[in-house]
């Protein structure tokens, strides 16, 4: 079996646990990550069907009420495919706060993240591509405008190639 590292950081020391798997798309390893990064023993109800059902790479939709956790949903399985396969996951969000806010929140928990939208100067964006497009992010948030732009689609597609 392949031996992997999940990587976290939990009050504010990293900690790392060998994962023992043919592949880290379970939901073992979800589990696991759940607590070891985000300090929870279980997931909320519905959660767990959810990143299940993203784990084995359906398409999914999944409509929940604030504060139920949507961000853990998506999150999580965007961190285990980042460490089978240093993908990026690409959140699409309308909120800017709520943007930044989730980044900030995933870099303290030492979560490769970053975002993209209109309150960010040029230069910051070119710098954020360019750190995406060396693999430096596991998870990017972009503002939907974004997606109407004819220059930053081939981005996309360069960025999400398997």
């Amino acid at each position: 079996m392949k031996k992997r590292r999940v990587c976290g950081k939990i009050n504010g020391g990293l900690i790392y646990n060998e994962v023992r798997s043919l592949s880290l798309l379970t939901m073992e390893n979800a589990r696991l990550m759940l607590e070891r990064v985000y300090g929870y023993k279980e997931f909320r109800p519905g959660q767990d069907r959810i990143i299940d059902s993203i784990l084995q790479k359906k398409d999914t939709f999944a409509i929940m009420p604030t504060g139920a956790g949507k961000s853990l949903c998506y999150q999580i399985p965007a961190l285990l495919f980042a460490q089978e396969s240093s993908g990026l996951t690409l959140v699409i969000s309308p909120l800017i706060s709520l943007m930044k806010d989730q980044v900030d929140a995933m870099r303290s928990l030492g979560i490769r993240a970053a975002y993209l939208n209109s309150a960010l100067r040029p230069k910051l964006v070119a710098e954020t591509i360019g750190k995406a497009g060396q693999g430096e992010y596991d998870i990017l948030y972009i503002a939907p405008e974004r997606l109407e732009s004819d220059s930053f689609l081939p981005l996309i597609q360069h960025l999400t190639q398997e």
